[in-house]
């Protein structure tokens, strides 16, 4: 279902339905009424002093009794209700606009400034609250200025912590690294994809911190540092009656009872408001079936026979992106891991490429370090990475985000993480073309439909509406392909697009992969560990295994023949229709080696059944063999001419 009323009533409602919501919201309204009108009702009543009333017990007359100078408690309380929760908020106002900024923005600066801002925070948290409240004091002053603002910077380093912890989550999600590779810039990036996801959190944290400031100045009070006379709130009225708590209790539990109310009550309305933040929970998912776009699903393909190649991949044109000597370290505890290393390729235009290999091979790794988005502490590095001819190591930072943002674009392999939850689809589809080709909202929209009707997602316009949660599995990946293609980039790099979904959805992703390759002449990258998928729409393979290609070819001579043992026993590891049931499945013997413990010679020395003694001291580089392929192996040219499984 489509809304179309505005965003406050969506969030009103979204209050509304809230356990507690309604609740919340009467007794913060009458909060805020009490501190509107309590002053000009009772404000001389509070202030009225008879000393020969002095101490008085609960009456008719003054129904909380009186305090030592004879004024009457109620009034009192119902006055103080203005200051109160007027310095409240003033306080948790303040430590909200210095901590969640300064929180959040750590989280998206470089690794150097981001480090010394966490050292910032680290030293600010080792002193207990209350202590530095009473530094910033002695500095300001006391009253209720000085109150404000010590409880702020005091409260300021633990919404900076909170803010960094849930954006460093909130940034490791793939549409952030998504709106990267687009080149979103630092303050777009951090009000539109990291703060939105966060709010519902940051919300309950912020309502929740005017209960404790209401304690916090209370304490300042007690103190003597905080409201000042004449002037009163809660906190200096609970101070005073807790000397005459066995005598008159009601000076001291009146206000208690009303700080109570009014953090119970502001605690519960930002739960409420949270909840009301996070389309997840107040927008009805789509119940229609995830629709089928243009031709049949043809299920998971057999690898029996090598069939045709598909796309206009199929002879060798143009280069589009070389890559050499490309490598990617982690540093550990127990030393530098190298997971991918010193490899080199080349994608034409139009051709479609598979990666194949077992988790932990590097694929994933590879393509990010391309797309400049290997995550921290990690570091890449290659001699050159051209794109159209662009080496992107020497491009500046503001011309490389540019040709990332248009010539590349990536699908990630769970379309869930890789849409931004907080905004409608529509929006983060037209983000693209706004930011690189300075479209106007209307020109990017008509543009976002008509790609979403190019994957066939049904009634886009509306679709474009709402949410990803809203979309099936299937939709939220065409729909991120249909992001790729925004900015007609030349390559897509597709990273597991199919691993999340079911097989008849696999088919569906894949028949629209090969359409766009036909109707847009974009390159695509396809990164799987499925063999299967790959022989069903690649043109030419790339086998990797511990950090290195060991094998290229084009798919035919991959079927027909493979060269490297590994991918021998990869091709014989997929079953067949027409597999003997009765036999254990083939399965690769041993396991992947240990990253930080490669060992000597060649990786795959230990697993495999024809190596040599060479094999397990020398690395074999990445040769040229006839017909066309590069193979890693020391016995690749003798294995090469005997038939093989297909």
């Amino acid at each position: 279902m489509i809304r179309s009323d505005s965003i406050f009533g969506t969030i009103l409602r979204g209050v509304v339905h809230a356990p507690t919501g309604a609740a919340a919201i009467v007794a913060v309204v009458l909060l805020i009424v009490l501190a509107i009108t309590g002053p000009i009702i009772w404000g001389t009543q509070a202030r009225a002093m008879d000393v020969t009333r002095s101490g008085e017990a609960p009456s008719p007359d003054h129904r909380f009794g009186t305090d030592r100078l004879g004024r009457d408690i109620l009034a009192r309380t119902l006055t103080a209700a203005r200051l109160s929760l007027g310095l409240a908020l003033a306080a948790a106002g303040t430590a909200a606009v210095i901590g969640l900024p300064f929180g959040a923005l750590i989280t998206v600066l470089g690794q150097r400034a981001r480090a010394v801002g966490l050292r910032v925070i680290e030293i600010l948290l080792a002193f207990p609250p209350i202590l530095l409240a009473i530094f910033v004091t002695a500095i300001v002053g006391p009253g209720a200025y000085g109150a404000v603002m010590a409880i702020g910077i005091a409260f300021a380093p633990s919404f900076a912590r909170l803010a960094n912890t849930l954006a460093s989550a909130a940034a490791g999600r793939d549409y952030v690294a998504s709106a990267r590779v687009v080149g979103i810039g630092t303050d777009r990036l951090l009000a539109r994809y990291i703060l939105p996801n966060i709010a519902d959190t940051l919300s309950i944290s912020i309502f929740n911190a005017v209960g404790s400031s209401i304690i916090a100045i209370s304490s300042l009070s007690f103190l003597g540092l905080g409201v000042q006379p004449p002037q009163f709130d809660w906190g200096s009225m609970l101070t005073e009656g807790v000397h005459s708590l066995y005598v008159t209790p009601a000076a001291a539990l009146g206000p208690a009872a009303v700080i109570a109310i009014a953090g119970l009550s502001t605690g519960f309305l930002g739960e409420a408001l949270a909840r009301a933040m996070n389309p997840l929970l107040w927008t009805a998912a789509d119940d229609g079936p995830d629709a089928t776009p243009t031709g049949q699903a043809t299920g998971r393909v057999s690898t029996a026979a090598p069939g045709s190649t598909a796309g206009p991949g199929g002879s060798r044109g143009i280069p589009l992106l070389e890559v050499e000597g490309l490598t990617v370290r982690f540093p550990t505890p127990r030393g530098v891991v190298t997971p991918v290393r010193d490899i080199s390729f080349t994608i034409y235009q139009g051709e479609i490429v598979g990666v194949v290999g077992e988790s932990g091979s590097g694929k994933s790794l590879t393509a990010l370090a391309i797309a400049h988005l290997v995550p921290y502490p990690g570091t890449s590095g290659a001699r050159s990475v051209r794109l159209r001819g662009e080496d992107l190591l020497r491009l500046s930072p503001a011309r490389r985000h540019r040709v990332l943002g248009t010539d590349l674009a990536m699908v990630f392999q769970d379309p869930m993480s890789s849409l931004n939850p907080a905004l409608r689809v529509g929006l983060q589809l037209i983000e693209a073309p706004q930011v690189h080709r300075a479209l106007d909202r209307g020109s990017a929209w008509r543009l976002a439909v008509t790609r979403m009707r190019d994957v066939h997602i049904p009634a886009p316009d509306a679709r474009m509406r709402q949410y990803p949660h809203e979309f099936s599995g299937g939709m939220r990946q065409r729909a991120m392909i249909a992001m790729a293609l925004m900015n007609a980039p030349s390559l897509i790099i597709a990273d597991e697009p199919t691993t999340a979904l079911d097989v008849t959805v696999q088919a569906q992703i894949i028949d629209v992969l090969q359409e766009v390759n036909r109707a847009h002449g974009a390159a695509v990258l396809l990164i799987s560990h499925d063999i299967g998928v790959i022989a069903e729409i690649c043109t030419r393979v790339l086998v990797m295994y511990a950090g290195r290609i060991i094998e290229d070819a084009d798919l035919g001579a991959i079927l027909r023949a493979p060269a490297h043992p590994y991918t021998q026993a990869l091709i014989a590891a997929v079953p067949t229709l027409d597999v003997d049931r009765a036999r254990p499945l083939n399965a690769i013997p041993g396991r992947p080696p240990d990253l930080e413990a490669i060992p000597p010679g060649c990786a795959y020395a230990p697993r495999c059944p024809y190596a040599i003694e060479r094999c397990r001291v020398e690395v074999p580089p990445l040769d040229d063999l006839p017909g066309g392929r590069r193979v890693a192996c020391w016995v690749a040219a003798a294995r090469l001419a005997e038939p093989g499984p297909v």
